[in-house]
């Protein structure tokens, strides 16, 4: 099938350090709460990161709320089925700590340390 094809194409674009000009066709399900964070995590540029707060700051500005919990970001990103090709390792917190990676934060650690943003041992 053409998206495993252009799956692994990415994949092997991704870890072979560089960075992918496409994104592989995939069809995300879940709450509204939660496409909105995995959209916001599409927009996380190779090699940046970002905080669960900033997300949850950008979600209220868009929806009009005060505030939106940033435990609540961290849910949403728990929940990403489609990790490294929706970038939830390159979510931290918010002094800078590697947090909350169902792959492990050896491994959020590792793709972090590959895109050159994260030089530290757990």
């Amino acid at each position: 099938m053409p998206v495993f094809d252009r799956t692994a194409a990415w994949l092997d674009i991704y870890f072979g350090g560089r960075i992918p000009d496409f994104t592989p066709d995939i069809a995300l399900h879940g709450t509204d709460f939660r496409r909105e964070v995995w959209d916001i995590l599409m927009t996380i540029p190779y090699g940046q990161t970002m905080t669960y707060g900033e997300i949850a700051q950008i979600i209220a500005q868009n929806c009009g709320a005060a505030s939106i919990s940033a435990q609540a970001v961290g849910g949403a990103v728990g929940h990403n089925p489609i990790s490294i090709i929706v970038p939830c390792h390159r979510v931290i917190g918010s002094n800078g700590s590697l947090t909350g990676y169902a792959g492990g934060l050896e491994r959020k650690a590792a793709l972090l340390k590959m895109e050159g943003v994260y030089n530290h041992h757990l």
